[in-house]
Formats: structure tokens, C-alpha cells, sequence
């Protein structure tokens, strides 16, 4: 009989699980999310997962135990929800904290810098309408300053930009922390790094964008359904928004199947599909915390957890329950 069953395990973090995983825990990995992999039952007592999953409420009564390999845990809230049911469950928060805000630099860089036209017009060598702007001297609104916030805080200073904060929870001494009426007015980039949480869904909104300045850049590398697809549409469309880069979706769950599937006419797929199309546009697939040494330490934090859970009942890092 197998300990643990983790879904939505890629190729290179498969391996880097086998390295850290004990001969005596039995372990089945499969790339699949739950709904692709269709198991009637749970297949182990403890499940892993990562965002992309969705988790049947028959389960919740068989398992012993949830392990999430992501730093949030709002899909693990809303399963409780749903099933009426705290099932033990446990998070990773401290493993791709540089990763991501590593990617989030590369994402504002490029939107600056054109890099998605610079590179499609390498093949004629033309120059015109490539022209960008240093990040130096800009100011960088980070929404969201928690572990992945705080390390793009450090970023921006170190590349001299004026950096503000927006966070309900200021702790942090060496950030300027303002409200987002305030921050979006002085903003040339604003990230999204918030915890999703039932009040800040659509916080990224139409409206809300529309209070910044025109040619501001927006990144989210947090959660979807902070920033709806179809507001950001009209707003590129609009040429209000200078640049758009996106690592998480407002529908992923269904938006990841139907793209594997090669499912690209779906009525699901329609808007982001369209979206993708601008020169000013970057998505990526949820791919902001793989690094070798993220993956590494996620690895075995991973079955850090797996290991005190077995023998004390409980995660090294549980998932809060306040929901």
C-alpha cells in the first residue's frame, strides 16, 4: 500500500523528491492533476498536490492527511469549505521566496526593455519601435509584502528604484508603506504579491487599474483571481496599461487541463488566448518559483514535512485554520 501519492509532480521535481524520500515510505508521483488522473478513492492516505488540483469532497473523509507544495494555501481553505471539513494539511512557505521575485524582475525588466519584440525582430535587424526604459529611478509598487514581497523590495532598492509597500500587516522597518490609492498614483510597476483571501478577489479590477497612470506595467505572480482576465484585456486594448505579465490565471485549474489537452477553442481558454496575442503581454505557466535550488529545498522540505507528520500526527508547517 502506497504512504503518499503526489500529483502534479514535473519531471525535475519528481527526481529531486526521490532523492529526499526515505526506502521505507512507499510513493507514487504522477505530472496529473487529480482530475486528470480520475481515482474513484484516494490512492494513498496522504495526498500531495500543488494549485492546479481540484480535490473531490469524497476525499476528505478518507485522508489522513493534504500536503500542499506551494507557499499558499487558499485551494486548501476553500476545500474545508466546500466539504464541511478541516482535514490535516500542511504548506511550504520559505522554499522559492528569491525564485519568484527573481522572475518578477526578469518580467518587469522585459516589458521595459521590449524584449518580446526585440527578439521576433532580430530576423530583420530593425530597430524602430524598440526603444524602452531603464527601471532606475522608477517606482515599484509591491501589493503584498510577505516573504516574496519583502525579497522584491530588496530587489528594487538594489536597483535603484523607489520602492512602496501596500500590506494590512506593516512589519517590516525598511519599507515605505502606503495605501494602494496612494501607491497605484505614483506607480510605473505594480506586482501583486497578496495572499488570495475572500476580500481581495478581483482587488485588481478595472476600476482599480484605472486609478493608476496611463503606461503603468502590472505583474501578478501571486494569485488569478486577484486580476481579472478580461479587465486587463481592455485595459491593454485601451492603451492604458503600458505592459501585462502574468504566472497565475483566474481560472487555472481548467485553464491548465484544457492547454495540456491542446484544447485551445475552449469558450475557458477565449480571453487569455486573446491576451496572449499582444506584443505587450507576457504569460508564463505558473513557473515563477522553478529554479534548481527552489525545487531543491522544496524537495525536501517536502518530505521534511511528510516525515514529522508521520511521526507526530501533525505538519511542520500547518495550514492556519482561519479561514
Amino acid at each position: 500500500m502506497l504512504d503518499i501519492f503526489f500529483y502534479e509532480a514535473f519531471k525535475e521535481e519528481e527526481k529531486a523528491l526521490k532523492h529526499y524520500l526515505p526506502a521505507n515510505i512507499k510513493a507514487h508521483f504522477t505530472w496529473k492533476t487529480i482530475q486528470e488522473e480520475t481515482y474513484d478513492n484516494p490512492p494513498a492516505p496522504i495526498i500531495s498536490i500543488r494549485t492546479q488540483s481540484i480535490l473531490p469532497l469524497s476525499y476528505a473523509t478518507q485522508l489522513s492527511g493534504i500536503l500542499t507544495r506551494s507557499t499558499g494555501y487558499d485551494h486548501i481553505h476553500d476545500y474545508w469549505q466546500k466539504c464541511k471539513k478541516i482535514v490535516p494539511s500542511g504548506y511550504l512557505p520559505l522554499y522559492c521566496n528569491r525564485a519568484v521575485a527573481e522572475q518578477t524582475m526578469l518580467l518587469w525588466m522585459s516589458l521595459l526593455r521590449h524584449l518580446p519584440q526585440q527578439t521576433q525582430q532580430f530576423y530583420d535587424f530593425n530597430r524602430d519601435g524598440l526603444t524602452g526604459q531603464n527601471c532606475q529611478n522608477k517606482t515599484l509598487l509591491i501589493v503584498g509584502v510577505g516573504h516574496i514581497g519583502y525579497e522584491l523590495v530588496k530587489i528594487g532598492k538594489g536597483l535603484g528604484m523607489n520602492v512602496l509597500g501596500v500590506d494590512i500587516n506593516q512589519k517590516h522597518s525598511d519599507v515605505s508603506y502606503v495605501t494602494i490609492e496612494k501607491g497605484l498614483f505614483q506607480a510605473d510597476i505594480v506586482v501583486c504579491a497578496m495572499n488570495l483571501r475572500a476580500d481581495n478577489i478581483n482587488y485588481f479590477n478595472y476600476q482599480r487599474l484605472k486609478q493608476g497612470k496611463k503606461g503603468l506595467i502590472f505583474i501578478n505572480i501571486a494569485r488569478g483571481e486577484q486580476s481579472p482576465t478580461k479587465d486587463l484585456l481592455q485595459l491593454i486594448d485601451e492603451n492604458f496599461l503600458g505592459g501585462i505579465a502574468l504566472d497565475v490565471y483566474d481560472n487555472e485549474k481548467e485553464l491548465a487541463v484544457l492547454l495540456r489537452c491542446g484544447k485551445t477553442q475552449e469558450q475557458a481558454l477565449l480571453v487569455i488566448l486573446e491576451l496572449a496575442k499582444r506584443p505587450n503581454v507576457i504569460l508564463t505557466p505558473h513557473n515563477a518559483f522553478n529554479t534548481s535550488e527552489a525545487v531543491d529545498r522544496k524537495s525536501a522540505h517536502t518530505i521534511q514535512q511528510l516525515k514529522h507528520f508521520r511521526e507526530n500526527g501533525e505538519f511542520l508547517w500547518a495550514v492556519p485554520k482561519q479561514v
